[in-house]
């Protein structure tokens, strides 16, 4: 199936509610080659003008003449406020965002590592976090939601979402990487099963589900899709890399605030 022949696919939930948002694939964007589709990841080869059209239809696809507002991700807990969209050259270095600004799009960039969009629709506030391991051991969810909550939200009224990621099957790891999260918390332990190999395999969306309960936030829904699994529907990195291929593309999560 050639992701360039259907229009843009939006994977909405039931707990963001009537909010702009989705979690995009790769379907219905101007890419080719072996980054087809809706590639909006500028740290791809893939060429300018394709992902600038790509974040075109992106943003039409959510919330048509919004404008969308993305960073510059390093695995981290860091997160910053929105006050205002910034150019792309001055992306903040960070992996989450929070605004109270309507008709802005604040999106996360992904090929296997966890988006998580927040909204609190009460006060009004939204997140998206970029949950990586590292991010998400580091505590980028709770980050985001401390940030909501200097916005005005309120930890009992915020939603959480978690999007497509690479899914526990397809995510083999070493021990080195199993030692880490188990001497974070013993309790970890659970989050990783021996795979075929006898390596074992890590359940990286049920533990940004864990942290999301543990903050005792109002609601947490996960999608239980596997990037990795769906070549046709997500950019995937560690299927990228099996593959042989030298790059990869990056798939958009937002969220907005409805003028």
């Amino acid at each position: 199936m050639n992701p360039t022949d259907q229009s843009v696919e939006i994977i909405r939930t039931v707990s963001l509610g009537g909010l702009p948002h989705g979690f995009l694939g790769r379907r219905g964007g101007v890419s080719t080659g072996p980054l087809a589709g809706l590639n909006v990841g500028y740290g791809s080869r893939d060429e300018r003008a394709a992902i600038d059209e790509n974040r075109r239809l992106a943003v039409a696809a959510l919330l048509p003449d919004a404008e969308l507002a993305t960073v510059h991700q390093i695995h981290s807990a860091e997160v910053v406020q929105l006050h205002r969209p910034w150019p792309n050259h001055e992306r903040p270095r960070a992996d989450a965002m929070v605004a109270d600004r309507p008709n802005v799009l604040i999106g996360i960039l992904t090929a296997d590592c966890a988006p998580v969009l927040f909204a609190d629709h009460r006060a009004a506030v939204v997140g998206a976090a970029h949950a990586g391991w590292r991010g998400a051991l580091a505590g980028v969810t709770d980050s985001t939601i401390s940030a909501m909550e200097r916005l005005g939200a309120r930890r009992d009224d915020i939603h959480a979402a978690v999007g497509p990621c690479i899914g526990q099957p397809s995510y083999e790891v070493d021990d080195n990487f199993r030692s880490r999260f188990i001497a974070d918390d013993p309790d970890n332990e659970r989050f990783f099963v021996p795979g075929p190999s006898g390596r074992p395999h890590f359940d990286l969306e049920a533990y940004v589900v864990h942290r999301l309960i543990a903050a005792e936030i109002g609601e947490v829904e996960a999608l239980n899709l596997d990037t990795y699994a769906h070549p046709d529907r997500f950019y995937s990195y560690r299927r990228a890399n099996h593959a042989g291929e030298d790059d990869y593309g990056r798939q958009l999560s937002a969220i907005a605030i409805p003028g």
